[in-house]
C-alpha cells in the first residue's frame, strides 16, 4: 500500500517534470509522425538532374539547418520498382517518392505491391514533364495507392514541401486538438499550381517560425515554436474542403483557394464561391484569399470582401507572400492614418506594449474593424487570446480609450503568461512580471538561482495556490546576475589571485575598485529605474546548496533599501553589494570552507540574485510578518513524532533571527499544535528582539558588514506596528495561563498560536506540501527559507514567499547504540540528541570551557580565545573535541559563543551543554547548523533539564592532562585515540573513555 502511494506521488511529479521541461502537457508529443528516411525511385537520368543539376541533398540539408530542423531526412535512390521492392523489405522507410518512369513496373502498379508490404507508407509520384499531367487526369481511376501527385518545376523546395505535405497531414489531427497549432487550408485542384503554392507556403511559414524564435526569451519556448508552426493542409475538391473545415475550424489561421475544382465529381466554376458560403453560413470569419485563372471572376469576389488574385499575373507569387505576410500576420503590424501613413510598426509581441498607446483613434478603429489584431496573435501562435479578441467590437467599450486599454491588458496577458514560470533574458518589459527569472548575462544561475528557477517553474506549473483558499505562494520577484558576468568581472580587472598575499579588507576593496561589464551597468541602471523597493543581494555560487556540499551562511547577503538619493546613488549601492558577494569567494572564512570540502579556489564561480524583499514598511522599518527555515527530517523529533515528519523554525521580522542561531520558534509541521517547550520555558525563551532593514534615506558603508543596512528591535516595536496580532499569545496572570488577546496585560510569547493551533494562515499545510514536492524533487532531505506577509487588500491575499531550498546532506552506516550496553563509568559522555554518523577512532584532544569559567556577558572574548586554540591545532593537523554553553555560531552573543566557521574548522565534534540558568535548545534553522550537517561532523546537545538520559563527565574532564589553558578554555589530551560513535539514524552519540 505505502509503495503503490509513493509511485502515484511520484508518477504526480514526474507529470509535472514533464510539463516544466517541454512546456503544456502535450507539446513534447506534437509532431511524432517524422520523414526520416525517403526512398526516391526514378531513372538515372531524373536522379542527376535532382542532384547535380538542382542540388537536391545539398539544398535539402541547407534548407534544414538554416530553418532549424533537426532530422534532415536521408534519400536513398533506386531506379525500378523491383529495386524498390526490395528495398523496403529490407529496411524501413517513412516515405515514397516515386517518378512516372521506373522500368516495366509503373508507379501505380507498385504502389499497390508496395501497400501490401507497408500499408501505412505514403507514397507520392513527382512528374517531371508537363504534359503527363494530362495522362494523370484522364486515368484517375488506375493511380492505384498513390497519395498525391506533384510536378517537378525546377525548385529544390518542392522537396521539402513534399516532406511537410506529407507530416503535416499525419499530424494535423493530433497537434491541432493538443496543441492549439494553426492550419492553412489551400483549395487546389492543378497539380501545377499547388506544386508552385505549397513550396511557397512552406518557405513563408518557416521564416515566420524563425522570426517568432528570435522574439522568445527562453530556450523551452523556441523548442515549442519548431513544433507548433502552422500546418499547410492541401485538398482538391469541394468535398475534401468542406470535410476539412468541420475537421479543423476552430485551429483556421487562413485560406487560400482556388474558384473553379472539382464538385461532386465535376469542374463547377464557381466552386470557390459556393465555398464561401458555406464558411459565411458556419459563421467561420478567417482571412481568405481567391485565386483563378479567369480575371472575370474578380469583381464578384471583391463585393464579397475577399482579396483576388488572377493566376496569370507576373506578380502571383509575390502577391501571395504579401496576402501570408499581411492577411495572415506573419509579419510586422503596421499602423496607417487616413492617409496611409505609417504611424506605428509592431514587429514583436512585445512591441504592442510599447506602439499602441500612441495609435491614433482612425487607425484603431480600422485594425479592430479588420481583426488585425486577433489575425496578428493567430499567426504569433497565440490562438486562445486571439479567440477571446476577435469577437470583441468597439461599441462594447464606453470609449476608444477603454478599448486601447482592454488591448494592453490582453497583450499583457498573453507576455506574462508565455513567460510564467521560465528564466527569461533580461529585457525591460519583463520587469515586474511575476512567475519569472530573469538572467543577466551567459553561464550558471548557480546553487540558490537552479533551486530558485526549479521551484518557480514547479510552482507555476502546479497551481499550489488552488490547494490553499487564504495564501498565496509565491518565489519574490527575482534578477540573477549568472556566473559568466563573475568570470568577466574577474578576468578585466585582474582579480583571479587575490587571495593568496591580502587580507579580507584589502580584498573587499580591490573587488569595489573593480567595473563591472558595461551591458550589465546598463541592464542593472534599467532594473532600478523600474525597481525602488528594498532589495537583497544575495549570493548564489556554482558549488553553493549542491546536493553534496551545502554553503549555507558561508558568502555575504546584503539588504539595501534602495530609497536613498538619486538613481546614481542607488547604482552605486547595487553595484558595491554585487562586488562585495563576489569578494565573498575570496576570504578567509570562505577558502577555508572549500578546502574542507577538498575543492580549489579556482573552481567556484558566483552568481548573484537580486531579489525583491518581503514586508511592508512600518515607520521606518521594513519587514515581514515573519520569516523561518523548514527541514524535511527532524533530527530531534519529540512525542509521537517521526524524523520524517520535519520541522520549522520562525520568528517575527527578518530571517536572521533564525538563521543566525537567535531566539525562534520551534514546531513540526505535520504536528503543529504540538509544543516542543513548556509554558515556563517559553516564557523565559521566547523572542524578545526582531531585525528589519532600516529604511532611514542614507547610504549605509557596506564594507562594516552584512547587517549595516539591518536594526535590531525590540518585539514592542513590532506590537506598536500591529504586526503581531496573530504571532503572540499573552500570558494571562489571573488565569495562569497563555490567552491570544494583545489587549491583556502580561508578558508576550512569539508562539504564533493563531497560525500554528487555530490555522489563521496555513503555515502548516503549506510547508507540508512544499517539503515534500521539494524532497522528493531533489531526492534527499531539503531545508527551505521562507517568508510571510500577512498582510491582506481588497485584492490579495496573504503571501507565503519561498527564497530558497537547499539539500540537507545524510550518510547513516549501521551504528547502534544502546544504552542499556554502556557502562556510565567507561564514556565520557553519551547524548541522545546527536547528529552525524559513523565511528571515529583518531581524536584525542578535547578543548572545553569549564560551567564554573563560563559568563553570558563575555562570549565575545571567548570567540578570540577558541580561534586561537583552534589556529594551533590546526597547525598541527590535530582535530578535536569541542565542548562549550549553548549555541555555537549564533548571532546572538548572549546565547552562546558567536564563532564564525573557520573559527573553529578543526574540530571533529561539537558538543552543546546547557547549565542550570542556561539551557538553550538546539536550533535546527540556523546556517552554521546547516553546514556541520552537510560536513558530517558530529554535533551533540547534552541539556541540562529537559534530557536526563545524555550526561557528561565533568570530573574526569578535568582530571586529563591539561597542555594549554585560557581565561575561559582549557584544552586536554591523551595518549590514546578516544572512541567515538554516532547512530545518525536514531541520533544518539557516545564517547568513551
Amino acid at each position: 500500500m505505502i509503495l503503490t502511494e509513493l509511485r502515484m506521488e511520484l508518477n504526480e511529479l514526474n507529470y509535472y517534470y514533464n510539463k516544466l521541461k517541454f512546456g503544456e502537457d502535450n507539446f513534447h508529443n506534437l509532431m511524432k509522425y517524422r520523414v526520416k528516411k525517403i526512398l526516391l525511385i526514378s531513372t538515372f537520368y531524373d536522379a542527376y538532374i535532382f542532384e547535380y543539376d538542382a542540388k537536391l541533398s545539398n539544398q535539402i540539408v541547407g534548407e534544414y539547418h538554416s530553418l532549424n530542423l533537426t532530422t534532415v531526412p536521408l534519400i536513398i535512390s533506386v531506379s525500378t520498382g523491383e529495386e524498390a521492392l526490395k528495398k523496403i523489405r529490407e529496411e524501413p522507410f517513412d516515405l515514397i517518392i516515386s517518378t512516372m518512369r521506373i522500368g516495366e513496373m509503373g508507379p501505380f502498379d507498385l504502389s499497390v505491391k508496395i501497400h501490401e508490404i507497408n500499408q501505412n507508407l505514403p507514397i507520392l509520384l513527382l512528374l517531371t514533364v508537363k504534359t503527363d499531367i494530362t495522362l494523370i487526369e484522364n486515368n484517375s481511376d488506375k493511380m492505384g495507392d498513390v497519395e498525391e501527385v506533384f510536378l517537378w518545376n525546377g525548385n529544390p523546395r518542392l522537396f521539402l514541401a513534399m516532406i511537410k505535405y506529407i507530416e503535416d497531414k499525419r499530424n494535423a489531427p493530433y497537434d491541432t486538438s493538443k496543441g492549439f497549432v494553426n492550419v492553412i487550408l489551400l483549395v487546389e485542384d492543378s497539380v501545377t499550381f499547388s506544386s508552385i503554392y505549397l513550396p511557397l507556403l512552406y518557405a513563408e511559414i518557416m521564416e515566420q517560425t524563425q522570426r517568432l524564435i528570435s522574439e522568445e526569451q527562453n530556450d523551452n519556448n523556441k523548442y515549442l515554436r519548431m513544433r507548433t508552426r502552422p500546418k499547410v493542409l492541401m485538398v482538391r475538391s469541394f468535398e475534401e474542403a468542406i470535410e476539412a473545415i468541420n475537421l479543423y475550424k476552430e485551429s483556421l489561421l487562413g485560406i487560400i483557394s482556388d474558384i473553379e475544382f472539382i464538385h461532386d465529381g465535376e469542374i463547377d466554376t464557381n466552386a470557390g464561391f459556393e465555398f464561401l458560403s458555406y464558411l459565411k453560413e458556419k459563421q467561420i470569419d478567417v482571412p481568405v484569399l481567391l485565386q483563378s485563372s479567369d480575371a472575370s471572376k474578380q469583381p464578384k469576389a471583391e463585393s464579397l470582401g475577399v482579396k483576388f488574385l488572377h493566376k496569370k499575373s507576373h506578380t502571383l507569387l509575390a502577391d501571395i507572400s504579401q496576402f501570408i505576410y499581411r492577411k495572415l500576420g506573419f509579419g510586422s503590424l503596421r499602423f496607417t492614418d487616413n492617409s496611409g501613413k505609417e504611424v506605428g510598426m509592431a514587429k514583436y509581441l512585445a512591441d504592442l506594449e510599447t506602439v499602441l498607446p500612441s495609435i491614433p483613434p482612425e487607425s484603431l478603429i480600422y485594425h479592430s474593424r479588420n481583426n488585425s489584431f486577433s489575425a496578428w496573435l493567430t499567426a504569433h501562435g497565440e490562438i486562445e487570446i486571439a479567440k477571446r479578441l476577435r469577437p470583441v467590437q468597439i461599441s462594447d467599450f464606453s470609449s476608444l480609450e477603454e478599448h486601447k486599454e482592454f488591448l494592453l491588458q490582453i497583450f499583457r496577458e498573453v507576455r506574462e503568461q508565455k513567460n510564467r514560470g521560465k528564466i527569461v533574458d533580461f529585457s525591460k518589459n519583463v520587469l515586474g512580471q511575476d512567475d519569472v527569472i530573469i538572467r543577466i548575462g551567459s553561464g550558471s544561475l548557480g546553487g540558490k538561482g537552479r533551486g530558485l528557477a526549479f521551484f518557480n517553474a514547479l510552482l507555476a506549473i502546479m497551481d499550489l495556490d488552488s490547494k490553499f483558499e487564504k495564501a498565496v505562494i509565491k518565489i519574490p520577484k527575482s534578477v540573477i546576475l549568472a556566473t559568466g558576468v563573475f568570470d568577466q568581472f574577474i578576468e578585466n580587472n585582474n582579480l583571479i589571485d587575490i587571495h593568496v598575499d591580502l587580507t579580507d579588507k584589502e580584498i573587499k576593496k580591490q573587488f569595489l575598485n573593480g567595473v563591472l561589464p558595461e551591458q550589465v551597468n546598463t541592464q542593472l541602471f534599467q532594473f532600478l529605474y523600474y525597481c525602488s523597493c528594498p532589495i537583497a543581494v544575495r549570493s548564489s555560487g556554482l558549488l553553493e546548496d549542491s546536493q553534496s556540499q551545502p554553503f549555507a551562511g558561508i558568502y555575504a547577503t546584503y539588504m539595501l533599501s534602495n530609497n536613498y538619493g538619486s538613481i546614481n546613488e542607488r547604482f552605486e549601492q547595487l553595484t558595491d553589494a554585487i562586488k562585495l558577494v563576489f569578494a565573498s569567494v575570496f576570504l578567509k572564512d570562505t577558502v577555508s570552507y572549500i578546502e574542507t570540502l577538498n575543492y580549489g579556489i579556482e573552481e567556484e564561480k558566483m552568481a548573484v540574485i537580486i531579489q525583491e524583499i518581503v514586508g511592508n514598511q512600518y515607520e521606518s522599518y521594513f519587514y515581514p510578518h515573519f520569516s523561518g527555515v523548514a527541514q524535511s527530517y527532524n533530527y530531534y523529533p519529540i512525542s509521537y513524532m517521526k524524523h520524517s515528519d520535519g520541522v520549522a523554525n520562525i520568528a517575527v521580522g527578518l530571517g536572521q533571527s533564525v538563521v543566525g542561531g537567535g531566539k525562534d520558534h520551534i514546531f513540526c509541521p505535520a504536528y503543529p499544535q504540538i509544543e516542543y517547550e513548556t509554558t515556563e520555558d517559553m516564557l523565559r525563551t521566547t523572542q524578545t528582539k526582531f531585525f528589519a532593514l532600516d529604511m532611514n534615506p542614507e547610504r549605509s558603508d557596506l564594507l562594516k558588514g552584512e547587517e549595516v543596512t539591518l536594526k535590531q528591535l525590540s518585539i514592542q516595536k513590532a506590537e506598536k506596528h500591529k504586526t503581531l496580532r496573530h504571532c503572540t499569545s499573552v500570558w494571562d496572570y489571573i488565569n495562569e495561563k497563555l490567552i491570544e488577546d494583545l489587549t491583556v496585560q502580561g508578558p508576550r510569547v512569539i508562539n504564533f498560536a493563531d497560525i500554528l493551533k487555530y490555522n489563521f494562515f496555513p503555515l502548516s499545510d503549506i510547508l507540508v506540501e512544499i517539503l515534500d514536492i521539494s524532497q522528493k524533487a531533489l531526492g534527499i532531505p531539503v531545508e527551505i527559507e521562507f517568508a510571510v506577509d500577512l498582510k491582506k487588500t481588497s485584492t490579495s491575499l496573504p503571501a507565503f514567499y519561498l527564497l530558497q531550498v537547499r539539500p540537507l546532506s545524510q550518510t547513516y552506516e549501521e551504528i547502534q547504540i544502546n544504552k542499556k550496553d554502556i557502562c556510565p563509568e567507561k564514556a565520557l559522555l553519551y547524548s541522545t540528541e546527536a547528529l552525524g554518523n559513523g565511528f571515529l577512532k583518531n581524536i584525542s584532544d578535547i578543548i572545553f570551557i569549564d560551567p564554573v569559567n563560563f559568563d553570558k556577558t563575555r562570549t565575545q572574548e571567548m570567540k578570540v580565545e577558541i580561534r586561537k586554540f583552534n589556529e594551533i591545532l590546526k597547525k598541527e593537523q590535530k582535530d578535536y573535541i569541542l565542548i562549550g554553553p549553548g549555541r555555537w555560531g549564533t548571532r546572538d552573543q548572549f546565547l552562546g559563543i558567536p564563532v564564525n566557521w573557520y573559527e573553529i574548522n578543526n574540530a571533529g565534534i561539537i558538543i552543546e551543554t546547557g547549565l542550570a540558568n542556561f539551557d538553550i535548545e538546539p536550533s535546527q534553522g540556523s546556517h552554521f547548523f546547516h553546514n556541520l550537517i552537510a560536513l558530517n561532523i558530529g554535533y551533540l546537545n547534552i541539556p541540562y533539564h529537559h534530557n536526563k538520559d545524555s550526561f557528561i563527565d565533568w570530573q574526569y574532564l578535568r582530571s586529563m592532562e591539561v597542555l594549554n589553558k585560557g581565561e575561559f578554555f582549557t584544552h586536554v589530551a591523551r595518549n590514546t585515540p578516544f572512541s567515538i560513535l554516532l547512530d545518525g539514524k536514531d541520533g544518539k552519540a557516545v564517547i568513551l573513555k
